[in-house]
């Protein structure tokens, strides 16, 4: 894996003593693991851990990645912080030995992959989910640009290919029982990035 300058930005991130996002999980995320039966689960682009150690601690088995160093490094110390363990692996997903339908859920939050590679990750990110599993995804949306444009305090990227649509999730995820997909504006109060108004993607669907 190359330390390319996304992969410096997120290791500078992720390096400082205090939580880039917070230490308590995403709300929709909360409210989502909340309503299912703790089972295995994949959180991908995980950065500091706070959603993966929010699922552990309600029993799930929990793998993440993402490809940050200092992200890892900061999970595992927030999962030691929680007395609970994780599966933390850093590289780009095609390095990492996750096998086919290894997972009942994967919980895409926030993960903002580069706007060239997110289509591909998702559709090889479905592989990795069991029949019947379950995706929860939570992420900014196209018209997010406007907000940032506004206050940048809410965070988020500032091209729209990185943004995601409605009809995006839809071709990424086209085998799905769509339980829920929306684009909502939501208020955001998450550690020192994520703060303000802003709009999002918000969507679970179970594969059929």
């Amino acid at each position: 894996m190359i330390e390319n300058t996304w992969t410096k930005r997120w290791n500078d991130r992720y390096s400082s003593e205090e939580f880039a996002y917070g230490e308590a999980p995403n709300n929709y995320l909360k409210e989502q693991l909340e309503k299912l039966t703790p089972k295995t689960i994949l959180f991908p682009a995980e950065g500091e851990g706070r959603n993966a150690i929010f699922a552990a601690t309600l029993g799930w088995k929990v793998s993440a990645f993402d490809i940050s160093e200092e992200g890892r490094n900061k999970a595992l110390k927030l999962a030691k912080a929680n007395n609970v363990s994780i599966d933390y692996q850093v590289g780009e997903l095609e390095t990492l030995d996750f096998q086919e339908e290894q997972f009942d859920a994967i919980a895409l939050i926030y993960a903002h992959f580069p706007a060239a590679i997110k289509s591909n990750i998702h559709k090889q990110l479905d592989k990795l989910l069991q029949k019947g599993g379950i995706i929860i995804f939570e992420a900014f949306s196209k018209k997010h640009l406007e907000y940032v444009t506004k206050n940048e305090k809410v965070g988020g990227p500032k091209d729209i290919e990185s943004l995601f649509s409605i009809e995006e999730i839809q071709a990424d995820f086209p085998d799905y029982e769509i339980i829920e997909l929306e684009e909502k504006e939501i208020e955001l109060n998450e550690g020192l990035f994520h703060n303000g108004t802003g709009s999002v993607i918000r969507f679970v669907g179970r594969k059929k």
